[in-house]
């Protein structure tokens, strides 16, 4: 199984991914991050679910707001009221050790062994790479789940231009991603491609999955007339397990930090360089722009039926 740190601001979809994680991969540990929830929530509901599911490792906070710009609310329209649907009682602490100190302490003593899953704000991989620069060549790979490049017409689901992650810091994302980490992008592109229904979720006979994602669906059918969800942050998960299943562009990446299209990531669409070519010093990163969804799916289902 491939180690990696599950990096996360814990809402529904988040959950999912979290169990997925926990049948297929070694997680040393995670991190939590604002985003979908402030980032002491983020700590909560990780200890919270990580006992419904009977995963035991050890959980860091992290960053509470974004690195230049001002912080932004909470998406708890989506996710409930504490990110997690609001259907259970949530007595954990959400006081908890220093998510950047592990994340670099661990790629220091695991040199090319590990594996960032970051599936909210990039912030605490900005800040990692800001306080230990050399953790850059020292990390095997960072697999993200932000970002929107329009393939097949999907564009944000903030803005027109913003996916949600990276708009809620598009500073930390620019980082990011114009670094030389290895980096794999899977954006809605993909993961607006592969949902599943209410019917795929209570079938999996998995109690705490059903629960939490009650009020996520019931959002999904009243804006989209649909009793379901994409599995946006378990694609992260389905990359590691089956990445033959995904289609790859290879790019620099750049995102948009101020304006109206912030958050807007861009990558490169010709050879051509212009005389101030914004790509000129980004790394080459690996963008996920097709999928083979029901293959995605199936493998999904049967792995949380397992």
């Amino acid at each position: 199984m491939q180690k990696i740190i599950f990096d996360t601001d814990i809402g529904v979809d988040d959950a999912f991914a979290l169990a997925y994680a926990a049948k297929s991969t070694d997680i040393l540990g995670i991190t939590t991050v604002f985003g979908n929830v402030p980032v002491g929530q983020a700590v909560k509901n990780a200890r919270l679910f990580s006992q419904k599911i009977g995963l035991d490792v050890p959980i860091y906070r992290g960053s509470s707001r974004p690195l230049a710009c001002a912080p932004s609310a909470p998406a708890l329209q989506v996710h409930g009221k504490d990110g997690l649907g609001g259907v259970f009682e949530n007595p954990c602490s959400s006081e908890a050790d220093n998510a950047i100190n592990f994340i670099i302490n661990s790629v220091r003593q695991h040199p090319g062994a590990i594996t960032l899953v970051a599936i909210g704000p990039l912030t605490n991989i900005a800040t990692a790479i800001n306080q230990a620069p050399d953790i850059v060549a020292k990390v095997a790979q960072l697999v993200i789940m932000g970002g929107a490049f329009g393939t097949l017409g999907h564009g944000g689901n903030v803005t027109p231009f913003a996916e949600f992650n990276i708009w809620k810091d598009p500073h930390a994302a620019d980082q990011v991603l114009s670094s030389q980490l290895k980096i794999v992008v899977l954006p809605l592109d993909v993961t607006h491609q592969v949902q599943i229904s209410g019917e795929d979720i209570r079938s999996l006979n998995r109690p705490e999955l059903e629960a939490i994602s009650r009020s996520y669906l019931q959002y999904s059918l009243e804006k989209e007339g649909f009793e379901g969800m994409a599995l946006h942050d378990t694609l992260t998960i389905a990359w590691l397990n089956h990445p033959e299943l995904f289609g790859i562009t290879e790019s620099p990446v750049r995102v948009v930090t101020e304006g109206i299209s912030r958050g807007q990531t861009l990558h490169r669409l010709h050879p051509l360089a212009s005389r101030d070519d914004p790509f000129a010093a980004a790394g080459i990163q690996k963008l996920c722009l097709a999928v083979d969804s029901e293959r995605v799916k199936a493998h999904f289902l049967a792995a949380l039926r397992g």
